[in-house]
């Protein structure tokens, strides 16, 4: 039986402003009607596995919750306080493996790759299990097409030569180094010569067989691991790992701390790498999405209210306005409720610098959409001026906002549709559409949708200071403190 592990942390910096801190590219549809983590699982369907264990931040698990459940998948989410890279939160899976007596083959899969060629990619996972048996580290590299230097290498050695109890037609090789991006000449000589693969970051080996090796080069990290996980809470549906032991942890990638080490070792023959060559994409940066992409008779990729003019081999993604192209070849147009990029196709690796910049300037577009979503919904910030903002409030059916109180601001609810239940102070009443409360500052208030339907309102706040950390939560079904 394979156990997924989905890593499904990171913010996906190149694909500004479509992916932000709080809702970044694994949590976005944007190659199908689905989210890159759905398609992730759902791309394990045929595969005899059990339900998959997802590793996220904190600040992303109601996310994640939501879009599981939206695809009945309803494995356990392990929330990280902190970020630390592959290494630990491999670790955290492995542990929760073992704790639960489930030594079996992990198959760790990052949640924000495109495989087109899916029934290829099962078939190599099917074949390659009984490796990961025998207590081999295995790691799936991608067949180069093109020179890349966005993408880390594999060089290749020896092919394996060991008797298999189960047919075994995939053709695996030991790894003689693991290697950073390179230059475009370098890559071009990696590609020609024809030893080297990409770094894709999936993997598949026993969860005991991976503690051991962390253990073995990384004792600090498996140790702070074990401590964090041992210290960990159940919350919900979450398993919350202890924050005061993990932020302790070193930031280290499991090519680092494990994979290398254990290839410049006497015991090298323990990893071992599979080809992949399944139409894999990381879905990088927007050119990967244009490549992706079907394209009109000039090559364009539109989303939204597009319109162009005399203009080639551009991708225009616009979630809200129209936009109009004239006489342009080659470039990425986005257009989002709060930001536009616009960007050479030759020059997407450094949209990272940009949020590089924004996070400088201390501003708030390189975190959140104007649209933030909650667990109850999500509200969309129409208008923001110094003394006011005007917010439009979503409610799912049967969900409620904390029961909550500001220092600073007042507020006015109107509603636009659906049935708001509301708690102002020592009174609790319904509103329909066009009725209307006010709260003002201080007073002791809650929001919830009684109905079948999604509750839409009008928030407008007024006061001296409006930001989301003035409130003061008395009761909150979600666990928000």
């Amino acid at each position: 039986m394979i156990l997924p592990v989905i890593l499904a942390g990171g913010t996906g910096s190149r694909l500004w402003p479509l992916s932000r801190k709080l809702m970044p590219k694994q949590f976005l549809k944007v190659t199908s009607k689905n989210t890159m983590l759905q398609e992730t699982v759902l791309r394990l369907n045929s595969l005899s596995s059990q339900s998959p264990i997802c590793i996220c931040n904190e600040e992303h698990r109601f996310i994640v919750a939501e879009q599981m459940q939206e695809i009945n998948s309803l494995g356990p989410i392990i929330l990280e306080p902190v970020g630390r890279n592959t290494a630990p939160a491999i670790a955290l899976a492995a542990l929760s493996l073992i704790e639960q007596s489930n030594d079996g083959v992990m198959l760790v899969l990052p949640a924000d790759h495109l495989i087109s060629n899916n029934s290829e990619f099962l078939k190599i996972i099917n074949e390659s299990l009984p490796l990961a048996n025998l207590g081999k580290l295995v790691t799936f590299g991608i067949v180069p097409s093109h020179p890349e230097t966005g993408y880390g290498y594999i060089k290749v050695g020896d092919k394996v030569s060991i008797d298999l109890p189960l047919m075994f037609n995939s053709e695996g090789f030991t790894v003689q180094s693991f290697i950073e991006k390179p230059d475009i000449d370098t890559a071009k000589t990696y590609l020609d010569s024809g030893e080297y693969l990409w770094n894709s970051g999936m993997f598949m080996f026993k969860a005991s067989r991976y503690l051991e090796e962390l253990k073995k080069f990384r004792p600090d990290i498996y140790e702070v691991c074990k401590t964090s996980f041992h210290g960990a809470s159940s919350d919900m549906d979450f398993l919350r790992i202890n924050i005061n032991d993990f932020e302790l942890c070193d930031d280290q990638s499991i090519d680092y701390a494990v994979m290398e080490p254990l290839c410049k070792s006497n015991d090298s023959s323990s990893v071992v790498v599979v080809p992949l060559d399944v139409n894999w994409n990381d879905i990088g940066s927007f050119s990967a999405i244009w490549d992706v992409s079907d394209k009109d008779e000039q090559g364009n990729v539109h989303r939204g209210d597009v319109l162009s003019h005399n203009s080639q081999n551009n991708l225009v993604i616009s979630e809200q306005k129209l936009v109009a192209t004239v006489g342009l070849d080659n470039c990425i147009v986005i257009e989002t409720k709060d930001a536009v990029l616009v960007a050479n196709k030759d020059s997407v690796q450094d949209v990272k610098k940009i949020v590089e910049q924004i996070k400088m300037l201390d501003r708030s577009e390189a975190d959140i959409h104007r649209q933030v979503y909650r667990p109850w919904g999500h509200y969309d910030s129409i208008d923001f001026g110094h003394r006011d903002q005007v917010k439009r409030i979503t409610v799912k059916p049967g969900q409620k906002l904390s029961i909550q109180m500001h220092h600073h601001r007042a507020e006015h609810w109107i509603v636009v549709s659906g049935t708001a239940k509301v708690t102002n102070g020592d009174k609790t009443f319904l509103l329909t559409e066009n009725q209307s409360t006010y709260i003002p500052s201080g007073v002791i208030h809650a929001l919830e949708n009684p109905g079948v339907l999604e509750l839409e309102l009008i928030e407008v706040q007024t006061g001296s200071y409006l930001g989301e950390d003035d409130i003061v939560r008395f009761e909150d079904r979600y666990g928000r403190v």
